[in-house]
């Protein structure tokens, strides 16, 4: 969808509103990611190197789809895919008893 603002602080509304939703839809995301972790036996299954080669592949060819610059759409995704490996690590080892729940 083309917006053709007509000031920088049109600019500046769109892209708040743009990050507000941005976010709702990494809470979404992390949620799931969250749950994935009790299906995941190894910290291997974890990082899934391979899983994170196709979602790459899979999100470079949707920026194309939607006019997106794929190699910013790529490090995006690296650096969200990281992140989230990060948590799910964490949420993998409390469901192993590995870690300490926090406050306890």
């Amino acid at each position: 969808m083309e917006v053709h603002c007509r000031s920088l602080h049109e600019v500046r509304e769109n892209i708040d509103r743009t990050d507000r939703e941005i976010v709702a839809l990494l809470a979404k995301r992390g949620a799931f990611v969250a749950q994935a972790a009790a299906f995941k036996k190894t910290t291997d299954d974890v990082r899934a190197p391979d899983r994170v080669e196709q979602v790459i592949a899979k999100v470079r060819s949707l920026a194309c789809a939607q006019g997106a610059d794929p190699a910013v759409v790529e490090s995006v995704y690296r650096a969200m895919i990281s992140a989230f490996i990060d948590a799910e690590l964490r949420q993998h080892a409390l469901l192993d008893g590995k870690v300490p729940a926090a406050g306890g």
